[in-house]
């Protein structure tokens, strides 16, 4: 699938930043164009993989190049004011040429979180492409104000795209980690398993042909009918034979043994789509009523095959109760086999349920306090009134 990424603030300039380095190490062609969007000159000049003329400085006027600290009504409003300048970078993405948009921000910050609903919004009224967001959740100790932009952010993020692909920090930061190290681990990740299901259908003269195709229009229509999507992930090494692989070995089986290697070949594959759907999946969710849902295999030809991606289909379908559920493999020359599963339209999410009630509370403190500071500020005036005498 060849996607047009926006990285909407800092999170979303480095995880786009991310795919393009995934893209040149596996030859994957999934960006077709990169752009990275910050009111933060640094953030900016801190990217390595987009090229320059596709990084934006947007709000100079009002923030100078030093970010708005986590106010995500200043990064919104900034956002709608710039609107052409960003329009100016994304004028340069030859859009015949792409399946999509992916607009890519962190949701807890000021920059990402209000400005990618407001850029989607754009792209969605001027281009008949899809539009999507992958956005990610922060983590529960990163602070409330981030939680609040979350929450604040997700209910608009989700009406203003056609589906909005979710991340959640919280159930991926490993204990004892840096903070830098943290988010380069969780950008890693990210990109891991978005990668491998964007992947799919990309192949290029001389490749191996998928025995079960599954392109960029299984995964279009995957996420179609909107709402919100997670994504399963589960890998094992394999090793690369001299066998070139391909169709007619696949149906055939190597000399000496195929039975045994084609049983092994699918109870792997059955297997890993297990433990991609009950394993962590980027919003942990309950699978049981997501309304669609695609499996990705990918790996060396002769490691795959139709009969392990049918029956994984199959138990995905018994799982999520859906009958649409779309399945397909695309072969790769790493000595991995990953399968990717897509699950979209989920409604069972506690993350999404314990953020929004965190945010009401937050956003009730907020109010408390503001009255507080006025009341405060108004007993203030007062006693000054009462301490001065009057000028005349």
């Amino acid at each position: 699938m060849k996607l047009a990424m926006i990285g909407f603030g800092q999170a979303g300039g480095k995880i786009v930043d991310k795919f393009l380095e995934y893209d040149q190490r596996t030859n994957s062609g999934i960006v077709r164009s990169a752009v990275a969007v910050n009111t933060a000159k640094a953030d900016l000049l801190g990217l390595e993989q987009i090229p320059e003329e596709h990084r934006v400085l947007i709000g100079q006027a009002r923030v100078k190049g030093h970010g708005v600290g986590a106010d995500n009504e200043l990064g919104a409003e900034i956002a709608e004011e710039d609107i052409d300048e960003i329009q100016g970078a994304i004028d340069n993405i030859p859009v015949h040429e792409i399946d999509a948009f992916l607009v890519v921000s962190g949701l807890g910050g000021g920059t990402g979180s209000g400005g990618s609903p407001v850029i989607s919004k754009h792209l969605k009224r001027i281009y008949t492409e899809p539009v999507y967001g992958l956005g990610v959740l922060p983590g529960g100790d990163e602070g409330g104000i981030y939680t609040l932009n979350a929450a604040r952010s997700f209910q608009t993020f989700v009406r203003e795209v056609d589906n909005l692909l979710v991340f959640d920090n919280d159930s991926w930061r490993k204990t004892g980690e840096s903070v830098q190290g943290g988010y380069d681990h969780i950008n890693e990740e990210i990109v891991r398993r978005f990668g491998v299901l964007f992947g799919a259908g990309e192949v290029g003269a001389g490749d191996n042909v998928a025995e079960s195709v599954v392109d960029s229009s299984e995964i279009i229509n995957t996420l179609a009918g909107g709402g919100v999507s997670t994504v399963g992930y589960a890998s094992e090494d394999v090793e690369l034979s001299g066998s070139s692989g391909g169709l007619l070995s696949r149906f055939k089986g190597d000399e000496g043994g195929s039975d045994m290697d084609t049983a092994n070949t699918t109870n792997r594959i059955t297997s890993l789509v297990r433990k991609a759907a009950l394993g962590r999946l980027t919003l942990p969710c309950e699978i049981e009523g997501a309304e669609r849902a695609l499996l990705v295999m990918a790996g060396p030809s002769q490691h795959l095959n139709r009969k392990g991606i049918e029956r994984g289909r199959k138990w995905l379908e018994e799982q999520t109760g859906s009958m649409e559920v779309r399945g397909g493999d695309y072969p790769t020359n790493e000595p991995r086999v990953a399968a990717a599963v897509l699950l979209s339209g989920i409604h069972n999410v506690p993350r999404i349920k314990e953020l929004q009630q965190i945010a009401i509370e937050a956003q009730d403190n907020i109010d408390d306090i503001r009255q507080q500071s006025e009341d405060n500020l108004e007993q203030l005036v007062e006693d000054d009134e009462d301490e001065l005498d009057p000028l005349f």
